[in-house]
């Protein structure tokens, strides 16, 4: 008897969409925790509470909270609690004094339990409608930590004004934020953006193929982005480098476009998540400024924010 082995090769096949559309807009970002986050502490009658910068507080008199209002309502009347809290991975408890000054419960803790920021849409697959923005994480600024979000929504964001970048200083849009004009529902902030499902209308996207890494070339490309109220434009780069790393720096390029160095000069604070294109191709997004050369920047490819976006 002969007996025949076939070994099958498994398809890999992307989740995500050959063509999406590529974005542009500039966004309202809210994050939301199910924690509070301690960002400092301050002394009540001379004694400053143990907790440290980066305790998770989650628990009051051993029950359970979510947010600073939640912990408002159960320290109320109370001289003393007992603080649950997750520390390195671990649950710690510290007993606490509470004041009451001005009427206004005091802890001793500086807390926050939301992050708002400023960003640049990425991409909408039209299949799915997860949406990605930023290519990179968003940390809280005390901590230096990625802030551990949730649920949060992008919404609609108007830009008033741009900070000119300078070397070792990154300029910054200001905008407007219209909370009420929901785009979409953000389900995770990662080292290499936040995604969600995105809920708004799309109103004249253009669909961009998805390039390949090995399609990439250096040379001429652009970037969509926002900098004067809802309004997309396209400016001119150059791509410099290629690399692939582990990291979302796979893209080093320097603006060359004259009117953007005009009125920004360079990368601004707000662009992270500008759509990168190419050969009228999608190959990526802005992701960070040379801080001592604002004309150039670093992005990640598109690649990397799809598989991640459908994970």
């Amino acid at each position: 008897m002969i007996i025949t082995i076939i070994f099958f090769n498994p398809l890999i096949i992307n989740a995500y969409s050959p063509y999406i559309y590529a974005g542009g807009e500039s966004i309202g970002i809210e994050l939301k925790s199910d924690y509070i986050l301690v960002v400092g502490s301050y002394e009540i009658n001379g004694i400053k509470p143990k907790l440290k910068k980066g305790d998770k507080i989650i628990k009051i008199d051993d029950i359970k909270v979510n947010n600073i209002k939640e912990l408002t309502q159960n320290i109320q009347k109370k001289s003393n609690v007992k603080i649950g809290f997750i520390r390195d991975n671990k649950y710690h408890e510290e007993n606490i004094k509470i004041s009451y000054d001005d009427e206004i419960y005091k802890t001793g803790l500086y807390v926050k339990d939301e992050i708002m920021g400023i960003g640049t849409l990425t991409y909408i697959d039209p299949l799915t409608n997860i949406f990605g923005s930023l290519g990179h994480e968003i940390n809280e600024k005390i901590t230096k930590k990625l802030f551990e979000a949730n649920s949060g929504t992008i919404f609609s964001s108007v830009v008033s004004k741009i900070v000119k970048s300078k070397n070792g200083t990154p300029g910054e849009k200001i905008a407007r934020f219209n909370y009420d004009d929901i785009y979409g529902n953000i389900t995770k902030n990662t080292k290499i953006g936040i995604y969600g499902n995105f809920k708004a209308d799309l109103v004249n996207k253009k669909l961009y193929k998805v390039a390949n890494e090995s399609e990439l070339k250096l040379g001429k490309a652009y970037i969509l982005t926002t900098i004067e109220s809802d309004k997309i434009e396209k400016f001119e780069i150059n791509i410099i480098k290629l690399s692939h790393k582990s990291d979302n720096h796979d893209i080093l390029f320097e603006i060359t476009d004259s009117n953007l160095l005009k009125i920004t000069n360079g990368i601004i604070q707000g662009m992270s998540g500008s759509p990168i294109i190419q050969d009228d191709k999608i190959i990526g997004a802005v992701t960070h400024v040379v801080v001592d050369n604002p004309i150039k920047g670093y992005g990640i490819y598109i690649g990397k924010m799809l598989t991640e976006g459908e994970n």
